[in-house]
């Protein structure tokens, strides 16, 4: 069930158990207000409308009275030299509506009490043993050299060669002039290699 109310000029639509601030009224809090500018109720399909107003009323209890946000009114007029700020705070009474034509909220029914459970079977069905995992394959042997070892080689780098199939020392001590180009051209890094003198480092650690 809802109702359409007036008061203080405006309309506000409510139930039973709505909380609402309206314009000030003259009450305490935890007073009953009872607002009989009622424009309509419905009940589901039902639906009484006021010619303005109905015969019924609804209830509402006092929870506080208050003033709300300050609102920040500025007067300027152009090439006057006016200008002018004030600000407001405008009462408000806040209400929690009890009921509506004479109905208030129905009374909660109480929970009713959990059914025991069932106790459970005393012999619990053991549980089939997990399949033993079949052993990891051993990590190959041969997984390449750490090539960050070589100067001016950090994990970027290191991807790319990879990327290009070069995993060990020597593989770059076997670098031609040939290799050192098309290599710069793919790692974007013009003259790295030659200058960070990757070809010699990788021989002495192909050795070692």
């Amino acid at each position: 069930m809802y109702a359409v109310v007036k008061t203080g000029g405006k309309q506000y639509r409510v139930v039973v158990g709505d909380k609402l601030k309206v314009e000030s009224l003259d009450v305490q809090e935890g007073d009953k207000v009872t607002l009989d500018h009622v424009l309509m109720i419905g009940d589901g399909e039902s639906v009484e409308v006021g010619t303005p107003t109905l015969a019924k009323t609804v209830e509402a209890t006092v929870l506080s009275n208050g003033r709300g946000k300050k609102l920040r009114i500025v007067k300027f007029r152009r090439r006057q030299n006016s200008r002018t700020r004030t600000g407001h705070r405008q009462n408000y009474t806040e209400l929690e509506i009890t009921a509506i034509g004479g109905k208030a909220a129905p009374a909660k029914k109480a929970a009713a009490p959990k059914k025991a459970a069932a106790p459970k079977a005393a012999a619990k069905k053991e549980a089939a043993p997990k399949k033993a995992t079949a052993p990891k394959k051993a990590a190959k042997a041969d997984a390449g050299d750490d090539l960050s070892k070589i100067s001016g080689v950090g994990p970027v780098i290191v991807g790319k060669l990879e990327g290009l199939g070069i995993t060990t020392f020597q593989q770059i001590a076997d670098f031609t002039a040939e290799d050192i180009t098309r290599i710069d051209g793919e790692l974007n890094f013009k003259g790295r290699i030659e200058r960070d003198e990757w070809v010699k480092q990788a021989t002495e650690l192909a050795k070692s």
